[in-house]
């Protein structure tokens, strides 16, 4: 078994959990905010990633119909969730109505993005333990004799 590969699996996906979690918190702090220091209204983020192929690998796991090499982030996209508008007449930015524009941040649906962003990440942690529990097994059974 190849363990760097493992390990380099499971760390891409703790890195990609992590940026998961980065957006998140920026998307909460931004969620009431009206305008940005370019002056335009905050748009939601999302991060895409999908699977990267590490080519030893699937070759090692062709005979299965398996393809794995871990996860790679494509891009950080913004979402086309619609603005809110909150009634504020006293707000600086409240238009002549009395309303100021929000981004359409949805706090139960991020709250829920944090959730599953950590739980992907300590599944990742327990895989690459699981790894080197594997790997210093195999030394110490090498070793005796």
């Amino acid at each position: 078994m190849d363990y760097f590969a493992a390990f380099a699996i499971s760390g891409s996906g703790m890195a990609t959990e992590k940026l998961r979690l980065d957006v998140t918190a920026v998307n909460i702090a931004n969620a009431n905010s009206s305008r940005g220091q370019d002056g335009a209204l905050f748009r939601p983020l999302r991060v895409v990633s999908s699977m990267r192929r590490d080519i030893r690998f699937e070759t090692a796991l062709r005979a299965y119909g398996v393809a794995l090499g871990g996860v790679q982030v494509d891009e950080i996209r913004p979402t086309d969730a619609p603005p809110r508008a909150l009634y504020e007449p006293g707000h600086p930015d409240a238009d002549a109505r009395g309303y100021v524009t929000l981004p359409g941040v949805n706090p139960v649906a991020e709250m829920v993005n944090l959730i599953v962003a950590t739980r992907s990440y300590q599944a990742n942690v327990m895989a690459m333990n699981a790894a080197k529990f594997m790997a210093q097994r195999a030394l110490e059974i090498g070793g005796t004799r």
